[in-house]
């Protein structure tokens, strides 16, 4: 009998439990309550031999591959993808009294200059849906019928490490799995040689972003593996001694450590190093091919701008996970830092669209001529958005009311915008969509149920989306 509240990765046969509970009012139970748990993981897989087997989704999906383009530090909804002409009529001017009611907005605006202020970027449609994007995404525009634009994204957090979990891994407590993390535990790898969860960085992490692509209390195997931008993207990828010497001292080393695991069932952190030793043997010959982009044609360098000054890193970036994509890679995350326009917004905002302009208009270009991009979820979005009123220097605070995240590929049907803030940009008003209901619906899009999708973690069943989330977004999203 399986319990109908999990994913069924837990569920086990029930009758020598119910034995041992009912034998000796419940003592039996409580003695080999660790027993069963190990016995529990076995049963999902988390201690199997290959954690990252492949796994059927709960239903048919849309996308088998995410890549997530993050933009750390924040970026201006107002001055990006959601035009607000009522704000460039305030410009420079207090908030209006039909505003200051808002308590919220009143202690933005002490706490400020006290102005609002407008977005010194022109909007202009693009496409045949007339979707309007800034002019500090000029190239991303020309995909405008690509792209679904969710105007009214909100969370509870103002603070970059809270938001950054929230964003992530769908609370601000540590220790949480991150939803790449979430998405190899349910689907599993597709790439033998190969990990299956990616992620790079243009500039660093924050203190403490390891969460954002960690494996919280889920089985270490599934954490995100770092690519470098610097130097050699993997490090010691030439074997210290012929292939079938390095096979044989393997063999010795992994019969040694599963002596060592048979004693420690329960030790993911062991499981995680077996699997590790036997991809790292393969990847002695996948991960070069994949890093090495010398052979990519001119054309696509040049399309990337990965010969050039201010794309080149994040251009190689986005090729290289293009080329992941291709082989099997299930969950890419690129990072871009740093938004966080406390000072010179628009100076900190036109740096960092330089950057990344071009090259995510071209992945998006090229998975769409390779027939990838039906099959995979692009997702760009910051961990919030910025306030409409001036901060210090023509500068914006945080703002996690109101901001925007925008959706590509993987069944979406674009040229659309989704949801609303209020005229200024401060709060979502119209169609909110809550952290939990974008990963309650990026998990559908993958055929995952984020309500089935549980781990049993400090005795209760633990989700991603928590106890929230909705996913009726993904009708909006695949309907014309």
């Amino acid at each position: 009998m399986k319990n109908s509240n999990t994913c069924g990765r837990h569920a086990v046969a029930l009758n020598r439990r119910e034995f041992l509970q009912k034998s000796a009012h419940g003592f039996g139970a409580v003695a080999l309550g660790s027993l069963l748990m190990r016995e529990d993981l076995h049963a999902t897989g988390a201690l199997s031999r290959n954690p990252l087997s492949v796994r059927l989704p709960h239903f048919a999906s849309k996308a088998q591959h995410v890549i997530f383009l993050f933009m750390t530090g924040g970026p201006s909804h107002m001055d990006t993808f959601d035009p607000k002409p009522e704000l460039q009529k305030y410009d420079g001017k207090p908030l209006p009294d039909s505003f200051k009611s808002d308590g919220l907005m009143l202690q933005f605006m002490k706490a400020t200059d006290g102005r609002l202020m407008g977005s010194p970027f022109k909007f202009q449609r693009y496409g045949q849906s007339g979707l309007e994007v800034s002019d500090l995404f000029r190239h991303v525009a020309r995909h405008a019928d690509d792209l679904a634009v969710i105007r009214s994204c909100y969370h509870e957090s103002f603070i970059h490490g809270p938001a950054l979990g929230l964003l992530h891994c769908g609370t601000a407590k540590l220790g949480y799995p991150s939803t790449g993390a979430w998405v190899m535990y349910g689907l599993g790898s597709l790439s033998d040689n190969l990990p299956s969860y990616m992620v790079m960085s243009d500039g660093g992490f924050r203190a403490g972003a390891a969460v954002s692509f960690g494996s919280g209390f889920l089985p270490a195997a599934y954490q995100g593996t770092v690519i470098r931008t610097e130097g050699a993207p993997i490090q010691n990828l030439t074997p210290p001694f012929e292939k079938e010497e390095q096979r044989r001292v393997l063999d010795y080393v992994n019969r040694w450590n599963q002596r060592h695991h048979t004693e420690r069932p329960d030790d993911t952190r062991l499981e995680a190093r077996l699997a590790n030793y036997e991809l790292a043997f393969r990847m002695q010959t996948a991960a070069p091919d994949l890093i090495d982009i010398s052979k990519e044609p001119a054309a696509t360098r040049e399309l990337y701008g990965v010969d050039k000054g201010p794309t080149a890193k994040f251009g190689r970036m986005c090729l290289l996970a293009r080329r992941m994509v291709e082989r099997g890679v299930r969950y890419v995350q690129l990072y871009n830092n740093d938004w966080d326009g406390h000072g010179e917004c628009a100076k900190n905002h036109e740096s960092n669209a330089e950057r990344v302009d071009q090259p995510i208009a071209a992945l998006l270009t090229d998975l769409k001529q390779r027939g990838l991009l039906e099959n995979t979820l692009v997702v760009w979005t910051g961990e919030f958005g910025r306030t409409p009123v001036m901060q210090g220097s023509l500068g914006r605070d945080h703002n996690p009311y109101g901001f925007t995240t925008w959706l590509a590929g993987g069944g979406i049907r674009g040229g659309k915008a989704i949801g609303a803030t209020d005229e200024f940009g401060f709060r979502a008003v119209e169609d909110k969509v809550h952290v939990h209901d974008l990963h309650a619906t990026l998990l559908t899009f993958l055929g995952l149920d984020h309500e089935r999708l549980t781990y049993l973690f400090e005795g209760r069943q633990q989700r991603l989306t928590d106890v929230g989330g909705h996913n009726n977004l993904f009708e909006r999203l695949t309907r014309a």
